[in-house]
């Protein structure tokens, strides 16, 4: 609640500050508020054109405008309105720079008028703004809460930037990459490789695979390619390849879900453990404090309880492996009672009780829950519904695959997530993308295959995921 102070009660010589760390997002929303694109101040350019990413320059009028702040919110508040301001830059500012925004009453004039100066300096003390301003008290006291004030949303897929750089830090996987005969595949596994997440072994038709090489202006040579025409033999192959030891895991390329998983899920052969193979999606949703997991959307059609039962454990061992630690998992249902009309319902009260015994485990299991209380502290409220994991959950086990490929595709396509993808249960890692993943994609999936890999071996994440303070 910010209160604030009327021209009567500010005497000369008053002073207030606030303390700001210069962000990325901070250059971008100035960059779009204002409509000031120089690439200077922009992060993640190579605006000298060397071919290497610059470190933005902060704007300078994002630097002075900060000033606003402390009149705004402090000295003199709420009602405050400008009249003049000057500023003079002595410095630049970077991000990560701790900014100081310092104001100080120099003289008060009729009609409500206050002469202020002003100065921005870094963490270190170097002063890199400094001006005057005037500005018009306001006479009566005004409080007000800007918690209410919509967040803005900047779309930036921090989560998956992270995934990639814990997983550069572990050995590459021999991965064997089945049919990458088309661009978007292709490309895919050669970025991947190039980051250090993988050392790819390329099954496939090899005519097909070099036309796309071609394509994209790549160059083949040093990557291990295995001449293979038919696709569901490549896909054969590659599980061959898991069994000999030869690879530490399968990622999937331009051929079709069910080629791959048949020799996957093979009884004779296939890649199948003692616990259900399942699919999970990792969403990296613009907004949301940590990655959002669904499951099963991709391999188990209409699963019962017994395997919803490995889906959960499944999702909650991949949520896990990327530093989430006890995940909060919300079952999801039609509504957030149970009803035995409604089989989901049930299915979810059960897990959640079983979660409860110990018979799953790592995670705060609770269900049923409907998809807005499940994600949504104020809908949970609303319904009256007290639980640690409504409003707040990280994973979201579906009722069956129809609803959790459509959940994944609609967070993707309206709410601009990123989405990458895992089996997990097999005896190896299986990248599941779609053929119509972009690069970003697979490269994401190949890091998530990595830190489950880490986790699986070692039972502990390569980093924990702060949560925010929550």
């Amino acid at each position: 609640m910010a209160t604030n102070r009327t021209y009567d009660q500010i005497k000369v010589g008053d002073t207030a500050e606030i303390v700001r760390e210069c962000s990325s997002n901070d250059l971008l929303v100035f960059a779009h508020a204002s409509g000031n694109r120089n690439p200077i101040h922009l992060p993640d350019t190579d605006w000298t054109g060397d071919g290497v990413v610059d470190k933005p320059v902060a704007p300078a009028m994002w630097v002075g405008g900060l000033a606003s702040a402390v009149l705004g919110n402090i000295l003199p508040g709420p009602g405050t309105m400008y009249k003049a301001q000057s500023f003079r830059f002595l410095g630049r500012a970077a991000v990560g720079d701790q900014l100081i925004v310092r104001v100080t009453v120099t003289e008060k004039k009729p009609d409500n008028i206050l002469i202020m100066d002003m100065a921005v300096l870094r963490q270190d003390g170097l002063r890199l703004v400094e001006g005057v301003a005037e500005v018009i008290a306001p006479t009566e006291t005004i409080e007000f809460d800007s918690s209410d004030i919509p967040a803005l949303l900047v779309q930036r897929h921090r989560h998956f930037n992270r995934m990639i750089e814990l997983a550069k830090s572990l050995p590459a996987l021999t991965t064997a990459v089945v049919a990458p005969d088309d661009p978007n595949s292709l490309e895919g596994a050669l970025v991947a490789a190039r980051e250090g997440l993988i050392h790819p072994i390329l099954i496939g038709a090899k005519s097909r695979i070099e036309s796309a090489a071609q394509e994209l202006n790549e160059n083949l040579t040093g990557y291990e390619l295995i001449d293979i025409e038919d696709e569901s033999e490549a896909a054969g192959r590659a599980v061959q390849m898991v069994h000999e030891g030869t690879v530490k895991a399968v990622m999937k390329g331009h051929l079709h879900t069910d080629h791959l998983l048949q020799h996957v899920v093979k009884k004779d052969g296939g890649l199948r453990t003692k616990r259900r193979i399942s699919h999970v999606f990792v969403m990296d949703i613009p907004g949301r404090k940590t990655p959002v997991l669904i499951s099963d959307a991709a391999i188990n059609i209409s699963p019962d309880l017994n395997t919803k039962v490995d889906i959960t454990q499944n999702a909650i061992d991949a949520a896990r492996s990327l530093g989430l630690q006890s995940p909060r998992v919300g079952v999801l249902s039609a509504i957030e009672t149970v009803n035995p009309a409604i089989p989901s319902s049930l299915d979810a009260a059960v897990l959640s009780k079983m979660a409860e015994r110990g018979q799953i485990k790592g995670g705060i299991v609770d269900g049923p829950l409907a998809m807005d209380n499940a994600i949504d502290v104020q809908a949970a409220r609303s319904k009256g519904i007290t639980s640690l994991v409504a409003g707040r959950a990280e994973v979201l086990i579906v009722p069956n695959l129809e609803s959790g490929n459509m959940l994944a595709k609609e967070l993707t396509f309206i709410a601009h997530a990123e989405a990458a993808g895992l089996v997990i249960g097999a005896k190896v890692p299986v990248m599941l993308t779609s053929r119509a993943d972009d690069s970003r994609a697979r490269l994401a999936s190949c890091a998530l295959a990595l830190l489950y890999t880490h986790w699986q071996t070692n039972e502990v994440p390569v980093g924990i995921l702060d949560r925010d303070g929550e």
